[in-house]
């Protein structure tokens, strides 16, 4: 069984298609990189996948449902988290508080139980804060759990975001540049985490420009230029393809490089 398909997916902004007709599956448990050009459609794709944008046409199937044309919050109350290219933090919160904002698609407790101050509501928020420390100690970063997230640095922000995306308890975790900005140590404990994370059953969908790390972690990669599929396979398949060497400038082994 598939994790997700997507069918004929197209997306198009004034005339221009920035995904063009793509037909994907992913498998549970397993992690996908997604890689091409600056203007692929690589984040463009992880909007679709998180209900962020409509397709144009095409159907998105997650675990056997059909979310295409669904709003974001139900793309993430069906398994699906994501973080983003750019870092979406409430920075006048504490690092605990922002992965405990992750935790309010898991809470039972309505608007009822917190007028009248519910003993359930006291247990219910003792366990969230609980879930909350339990992700940042899985991070790294328990340490910054009672500092605002301004004075954190920003590797230890990177992966704060990633601890809220986990917070939700997605089945499947879309990750757009996670290794961006970070050093070489950082992002070996990028690469660290993410397998990690598919060992314990965990989909991972990687946009990454760092080709080390793809290279290194990745079961699958899809390698998309102008919104088409270009290539796909195995680290080993894609550092072969001509077209994928072509598409990155004509460099003499691209994909070799730190960064691409």
């Amino acid at each position: 069984m598939s994790a997700l398909r997507v069918e004929r997916l197209s997306k198009e902004f004034g005339g221009v298609r920035a995904i063009d007709d793509l037909s994907w599956q992913l498998h549970p448990g397993t992690i996908h990189s997604i890689i091409g050009p600056n203007g692929a459609g690589k984040t463009t794709l992880l909007n679709l996948l998180t209900g962020v944008y409509v397709p144009s046409a095409g159907r998105i199937v997650f675990d056997e449902r059909d979310l295409t044309g669904a709003p974001p919050h139900e793309f993430a109350a069906a398994g699906i988290g994501r973080t983003f290219q750019n870092l979406q933090i409430f920075f006048n919160m504490t690092a605990l508080e922002n992965v405990m904002t992750g935790r309010h698609l898991r809470e039972r407790c309505g608007l009822l139980a917190a007028l009248l101050h519910a003993p359930r509501l006291a247990r219910a928020e003792h366990e969230c804060r609980e879930r909350a420390l339990q992700l940042l100690r899985f991070l790294g970063i328990e340490g910054y759990a009672r500092i605002g997230a301004a004075a954190m640095p920003y590797g230890a922000l990177k992966r704060l975001e990633i601890a809220r995306a986990l917070a939700g308890e997605p089945s499947m975790l879309l990750l757009d540049e996670p290794a961006a900005g970070l050093n070489p140590t950082e992002a070996q404990e990028i690469d660290a985490l993410i397998k990690r994370l598919a060992a314990m059953g965990t989909t991972v969908v990687l946009v990454e420009h760092n080709m080390r790390l793809v290279m290194g972690v990745s079961d699958h990669i899809l390698v998309l230029d102008y919104g088409r599929r270009l290539s796909e396979g195995t680290a080993e398949e894609i550092r072969a393809d001509p077209r994928v060497i072509e598409a990155y400038l004509g460099a003499a082994d691209p994909l070799e490089a730190g960064h691409a």
